[in-house]
Parts: structure tokens; C-alpha cells; sequence
């Protein structure tokens, strides 16, 4: 089982800087986790590259 990897992303509704965990086990992964400062969804869209590095985007879940 591989460790998580962290990343900064930044919160669509209140723009608060957020880390969060992704698995770089699994190459491309959608989920939705509670902003940490306003508890809104955000949709959270992982793609990991041939070298490992996530690329991530964040954005409202009605979106």
C-alpha cells in the first residue's frame, strides 16, 4: 500500500489554501471531500503523470 501524497488546492467557494491527501496508487481518481474551513463539497479531479506528479483540480461540486 503506497503512502499519500499531499497537495494544496484551493477551496472554490470561501479560496481557502487546503492540503489534501491523494493516492498515487490509482493513476486517475474523481472524489468529493468537505472543505477543512466552510464544510462546502468540493469535487476533487487526480491524474498522476509517467513520473508520479499529481495534477489536480478542485472546483464547487454543482459545478
Amino acid at each position: 500500500m503506497s503512502a499519500l501524497d499531499s497537495v494544496l488546492i484551493q477551496c472554490p467557494y470561501c479560496w481557502e489554501t487546503l492540503d489534501v491527501g491523494v493516492d498515487p496508487s490509482v493513476p486517475e481518481q474523481e472524489y468529493v471531500e468537505d472543505c477543512q474551513v466552510c464544510c462546502r463539497p468540493i469535487l476533487i479531479h487526480v491524474v498522476f503523470d509517467d513520473t508520479l506528479t499529481p495534477h489536480v483540480e478542485a472546483r464547487a461540486e454543482n459545478e
